[in-house]
């Protein structure tokens, strides 16, 4: 198992976690890039626990990807205290491998792009949670290629 990358060539999967939608994308078999699934309705923490969780598997995941709604100052507000909860919940539910991704302007960043691509309003927060998810992962993905992965027996990377 390689350090900070889950089983040997196996998938990852990116969490961009809402209360109302939960975004969902995952990594290649090569890790090089992410692709968003989906969104995923919040019914409850148990329940969302245990639909992420089956598709983890069904991707073949070996390792969970979090995005951890940081204030911009870095500290750690009610979200982020929500997303640690959530993440603990999802590494039980899984069995797998969770990490906490600073995942500051994630959000932004995609209503951004859909704003330059011209999407609509409606469109536009139908797909914002699933490329929020895109863009934690891809930014993880970036970094565990740059050489810096070293999240082993932590559930948060830098």
């Amino acid at each position: 198992m390689g350090e900070g990358q889950g089983k040997t060539g196996s998938r990852i999967l990116g969490v961009d976690y809402g209360e109302k939608r939960v975004g969902v994308a995952v990594s290649d078999p090569l890790l090089l890039t992410a692709q968003g699934v989906g969104i995923v309705e919040n019914l409850g923490p148990r329940k969302i626990a245990e639909r992420i969780s089956a598709l983890a598997e069904e991707a073949g995941a070996g390792q969970i990807v979090v995005g951890l709604p940081r204030n911009m100052n870095g500290s750690l507000g009610k979200s982020a205290l929500q997303v640690m909860e959530f993440a603990e919940r999802l590494r039980k539910a899984s069995g797998l491998e969770v990490v906490l991704w600073d995942e500051r302007l994630s959000t932004i960043r995609a209503e951004r792009g859909m704003l330059q691509a011209d999407l609509s309003r409606a469109k536009r927060a139908k797909l914002r949670d699933k490329i929020a998810a895109q863009l934690v992962l891809q930014n993880y993905l970036d970094y565990l290629r740059a050489g810096k992965a070293d999240t082993s027996g932590s559930m948060e990377a830098p």
